[in-house]
């Protein structure tokens, strides 16, 4: 049976990936003032962070359509299509997704479709869209993909350090005054994904703490690492992200260590010099 893995463009695959037949992204777009922006393949980081920083105002994202997700499972036949997107938590991309699959299945659509809850974004959607392809490829069944990626995702665990939380503070996600004194003091909190929710592990003085503190957590938390696949996420920041890679091939073996650039939407939270880690 063919296959077909569409994710929402908050999944940051690698290049080659998005290249790949087997591949589809569906855009979310941003929107900065009065400007919106498509988070496709003509996304321009460099400016995105730019608008950013000069507006007053924030930027925030919103989700696709469900005739957009709808498009992608019509245009491929007798395929199995897997859908991954960000969080239901933090975006209605989910929910955008999930009610495509029940109007493709009610026009008569005839292909298997399936929509995973990331429970996650960025580094996250990218470990899951992995996951779905070694699993089709090892010759599984729809039905065996599905129970193994839900199995996975259930376990999987997502951790983010950002430089700023200047876009949190501007998204009304954190007040003014601590927003100031996290950055006076340049404290860098540590944070988790909690079944689809945001929370703070601790923080720590400076990002170089912040990131070995990091490392701690996931090492603590990740079993039989040695089998294990780490996609680390960074927003313009290449150097932080491979001194952390060899950071954390230091401190746990390691299967694989995967290294992306943000797209728009990871872009848009993680912020210049974010890094998120997904394992």
């Amino acid at each position: 049976m063919a296959y077909k893995i569409v994710v929402d463009s908050c999944c940051d695959l690698p290049e080659e990936y998005r290249k790949d037949e087997h591949f589809a992204v569906v855009p979310l777009t941003l929107v900065v003032d009065d400007d919106e922006i498509i988070d496709d393949e003509t996304f321009d980081q460099l400016d995105f962070l730019r608008r950013v920083r000069e507006s007053k105002n924030g930027a925030h994202s919103a989700c696709p359509s469900p005739q957009r997700y709808i498009d992608e499972f019509e245009n491929v036949t007798d395929t199995d299509i897997y859908v991954v997107t960000l969080s239901s938590k933090l975006s209605g991309s989910y929910n955008a997704a999930v009610l495509a699959g029940e109007m493709y299945k009610e026009d008569g659509g005839t292909n298997n479709v399936h929509v995973f809850d990331s429970r996650s974004a960025a580094a996250g959607e990218v470990l899951i869209a992995f996951m779905i392809e070694r699993a089709v490829k090892e010759g599984l069944s729809f039905e065996e993909v599905v129970e193994r990626i839900e199995k996975f995702r259930a376990g999987m665990g997502t951790y983010f350090v950002l430089e700023t939380l200047e876009v949190l503070r501007k998204n009304g996600r954190l007040s003014n005054l601590k927003a100031a004194l996290v950055s006076a003091l340049n404290i860098k909190p540590i944070m988790a994904g909690d079944d689809g929710s945001i929370v703070k592990l601790g923080q720590s003085r400076g990002m170089d703490k912040a990131l070995a503190h990091m490392i701690d957590y996931i090492k603590a938390d990740t079993v039989d690492s040695a089998n294990k696949t780490l996609v680390i996420a960074h927003c313009n920041a290449p150097a932080r992200a491979l001194k952390l890679k060899e950071l954390i091939e230091k401190a746990m073996e390691i299967k694989e260590v995967v290294i992306v650039d943000t797209a728009g939407v990871s872009s848009l939270y993680a912020y210049d010099g974010g890094i998120v880690v997904s394992v």
